[in-house]
């Protein structure tokens, strides 16, 4: 009964904390004003993910008086709390990148320090690997990696709320039979961002800041290491690089773009692939529910990878699922302008504009 009560509390508790955190938002002066490449058209309130992360350990420390977790839980909640303070300081005050890095590796140090970690790998057509030396800098760099890489997705109205209820959806999936604490939080994660979704979903009416973006993607990396990992077939990180497949390969696309027009990496721009379908007119809404749809193939990929027996097969299935992604970024202003041609649009009808700009202005001033 608890698998179906905890995410329901998780999301009755985001659904009436968000209105809260946005009346206070406002008047602390916690906004995000548009300019640059945001593609909102006045401030919008921010604190969204003070909600998620409220909701979200309320219904855990109510699991945890059943279903007692042990220290790395305690790591966990120190980790996220941490990250969670980093990201509102950014989002009211401003942090520059190095000092954003710089609380993100400690954060990932205190996870270390509960022992929620990366320990070994297995290579195809070979025994387990422990990595000794290299379990440090390898937890380092996926826990900091997937909460940036998220935190980049963050771009459009919902985009990153959406996509990190797919990702803990499928985690849930995965490890229901063997891990059931892990299952049953990585659900009520996904419930906490689903109650905050109709708030932040275009047009949104707050959005989940640096805080909430942070926290999201500091919980699913810790999760991945937790006990995803441990189901791997042959590469230890394979199930979870799928399942968090769209935002890694937005971020790795930015930072060979970057790297090739010969910029700084941790550069901001419009490059983005939720900016690229906002530039085919695709529209907020239309953009986001393409986005969810690449997120759905990577987790049924995932699920794919860890269900199905393939044999040798397994060692080139995980480069033709994001070979196949890749194509269709290299290729997707083509489709745009072959569609376009064909004369099917891809902007909304008549009488079915999406609300951008002005149109938030006019129904959400703020």
């Amino acid at each position: 009964m608890q698998q179906f009560l905890a995410p329901a509390l998780a999301f009755m508790l985001a659904f009436i904390f968000t209105p809260l955190m946005r009346r206070l938002a406002l008047r602390v002066g916690a906004m995000d004003h548009p300019g640059g490449r945001k593609i909102h058209g006045h401030a919008m309130p921010l604190l969204g993910g003070v909600a998620v992360y409220l909701s979200f350990w309320i219904t855990a420390a109510l699991i945890l008086t059943f279903m007692p977790g042990g220290e790395k839980l305690r790591g966990l909640f120190l980790g996220s709390s941490l990250i969670l303070a980093l990201g509102l300081y950014d989002d009211i005050r401003g942090l520059s990148y190095k000092a954003k890095f710089a609380g993100q590796f400690v954060a990932a140090l205190i996870l270390l320090a509960y022992n929620i970690r990366i320990e070994f790998i297995t290579l195809p057509f070979q025994n387990m690997v422990f990595l000794g030396a290299f379990i440090v800098p390898l937890t380092l760099l996926w826990v900091v990696g997937v909460t940036n890489a998220v935190n980049l997705a963050d771009g459009v109205d919902g985009l990153a709320t959406g996509i990190c209820i797919i990702a803990a959806a499928v985690m849930c999936a995965l490890t229901f039979e063997n891990f059931p604490l892990i299952s049953l939080l990585a659900l009520c994660l996904a419930g906490a961002a689903l109650g905050f979704l109709p708030h932040n979903f275009a047009p949104a009416r707050i959005f989940l800041g640096d805080s909430g973006s942070l926290f999201l993607g500091f919980m699913l990396a810790a999760f991945s290491i937790m006990n995803v990992t441990k189901q791997a077939t042959f590469t230890t990180l394979v199930i979870p690089v799928l399942i968090l497949g769209l935002p890694i390969c937005d971020t790795c696309y930015a930072m060979w773009r970057r790297l090739r027009g010969r910029r700084p990496i941790f550069q901001a721009d419009n490059g983005h692939i939720h900016h690229r379908l906002l530039n085919m007119g695709l529209g907020p809404r239309r953009t986001v529910l393409v986005l969810y749809f690449s997120s759905i193939y990577f987790g049924a990929a995932a699920i794919a990878f860890e269900r199905v027996t393939l044999g040798v097969s397994n060692v080139y299935f995980i480069p033709l699922v994001f070979a196949v992604f890749a194509l269709g970024l290299k290729y997707m202003d083509s489709v745009g302008a072959l569609l376009s041609a064909a004369g099917i649009s891809l902007t909304p009808g008549k009488g079915k504009k999406e609300a951008t700009g002005e149109e938030y202005k006019k129904h959400f001033p703020s």
